[in-house]
């Protein structure tokens, strides 16, 4: 079974073919034949969930400064820029000048290599993508800019060129929803977690998103007003019920089989959640409150993670322990589609040179290797309440890690590495658990990780990103850093 998204992916992706204006009375036709190639790449990029706003051709310096503040006021997240032809370096210094968002050079020519027999220059423009690429880039440096990336390939069958516009339209997706998020705040650090502290105002400096500052007593009115009894708590029992196995304890006795009255309070917390972020237009949340003992607000905060597991694998992130900068992390791997569970390491198993990596939630449950499970426990270890714990290990194969840490400055730094997620035994604890191999070995691993300053919890994602995830870096201003593998 997979959890559904609560909203689909998109963004708002520009486009704009460049050209020189002296082809066109020279070369009868040839515009034409360009902006067929434009409208090739225009449906390339629709099929990979984007809102695509053409800006048609820029094809001398008049047009770019035209053109300028009609993109500027397009809300992009994402420029293309259709190298279609050569075109001087004018149509594009005003515009790179000008732009805060990722600016991609695509150069896709429709042979893979001219009929030199019957080679014409008019054949020659038509796949004279490449030609104006280094004039472009370094006007981009000349104008106080990186250099454009250069996704470089033919217009046609290219499957390495075609997973490069799909990966920068996946970059796009974070960048919309980062900066257009709100991410819920609730409660304070759990006591001495120095790393979690995390200033909201430098938050919103560098990921573009809003830090709504919640509180547990407003949730108290939605939990009051439920009825245990009622139909959307019996929907969501069952919802509960037709996802995760309850199976018996096995060796650790916190644990017992899943109990009714645990089960309808985590049914009761989830519809409670539901209803609460959609109150608050909310599209993550933070969260970390303890409550008066025995206090209704402490059973509600406590059983947040049956409902923030299923909200997560909804593309909603639910960070435990307040640590908001892990909840972003989530958000990214999630709009990545490559999952983003909530993980720390646990024990180093030295037997199998592999090292646990897991938390007691919450998860994405799109990602786990089998059912998930759901266990009743006694006491949540070092932290007050009783309830549901979400058990299971994430899928067999390539992982990537994100952890988002604060350097000394005050500035965010990106973490990433990437590892392999093996078959092994997980704990029967309630809490999720996966062995993770990196290389060159556990110990020079984990020492690299831990040099490099991460905030201890990560998010957890299948499959090897890690450079997809240096480009979101890279667009929000973020020093990051990939761990080696083996060197």
């Amino acid at each position: 079974m997979k959890i559904e998204r609560r909203k689909p992916l998109t963004a708002r992706a520009g486009l704009m073919g460049v050209g020189l204006d002296t082809y066109w009375e020279q070369f009868p036709g040839l515009l034409d034949e360009l902006m067929k190639k434009m409208e090739k790449l225009e449906q390339k990029l629709a099929a990979n969930q984007v809102e695509v706003i053409s800006f048609g051709m820029v094809d001398n310096a008049q047009r770019a400064f035209e053109a300028l503040p009609k993109i500027k006021a397009a809300d992009l997240d994402i420029l293309f820029v259709d190298m279609l032809t050569y075109a001087t370096s004018a149509t594009f210094g005003a515009i790179v000048r000008e732009m805060n968002v990722p600016v991609v050079l695509v150069a896709l020519q429709p042979l893979s290599a001219l009929d030199y027999e019957h080679a014409t220059t008019y054949m020659q423009l038509c796949n004279d993508d490449l030609c104006s690429v280094p004039e472009f880039t370094g006007v981009a440096i000349r104008m106080g800019k990186t250099p454009p990336p250069l996704v470089l390939g033919m217009l046609e069958g290219d499957a390495a060129a075609d997973a490069q516009l799909a990966e920068w339209c996946r970059v796009a997706h974070v960048l919309h929803d980062l900066r257009r998020a709100r991410i819920g705040h609730l409660g304070h650090v759990l006591e001495a977690m120095l790393d979690m502290q995390t200033d909201p105002t430098a938050v919103t400096a560098q990921f573009g998103c809003h830090v709504v500052q919640c509180e547990a007593d407003q949730m108290m009115p939605i939990y009051r007003s439920i009825d245990p009894a009622g139909e959307e708590v019996a929907a969501m029992k069952k919802r509960i019920l037709d996802f995760f196995d309850t199976p018996d304890p096995v060796s650790d006795p916190l644990t017992c089989k899943l109990t009714d009255a645990d089960l309808e309070t985590a049914a009761v917390v989830a519809v409670t959640l539901e209803k609460y972020i959609a109150a608050k237009s909310l599209d993550g949340l933070a969260y970390y409150y303890e409550g008066e003992p025995g206090s209704p607000v402490r059973k509600l905060v406590t059983n947040f993670i049956v409902g923030n597991s299923l909200l997560t694998s909804a593309g909603f992130p639910m960070c435990g322990e307040f640590d908001i900068k892990t909840c972003l992390a989530m958000l990214i791997m999630d709009r990545l589609e490559i999952g983003g569970s909530f993980a720390e390491f646990h024990p180093v198993d030295f037997a199998n040179d592999t090292v646990l990596v897991g938390h007691d939630g919450p998860h994405h449950l799109n990602i786990a290797d089998r059912r998930p499970v759901i266990r009743s426990l006694k006491k949540y270890h070092g932290k007050p309440g009783s309830g549901a714990g979400v058990e299971f290990n994430i899928k067999t194969g390539p992982i990537t890690m994100l952890s988002i840490g604060v350097k000394a400055d005050g500035k965010f730094k990106f973490i990433i590495a990437e590892g392999e997620s093996v078959a092994g035994p997980i704990p029967p604890t309630g809490n999720t658990n996966t062995h993770g191999k990196f290389l060159p070995d556990v110990r020079t691993f984990l020492a690299r990780w831990v040099a490099e300053g991460p905030t201890h919890h990560f998010a957890l994602g299948i499959g090897h990103h890690a450079e997809t995830i240096r480009k979101v870096a890279d667009a929000l201003g973020i020093e990051a850093v990939i761990i080696p593998a083996g060197r």
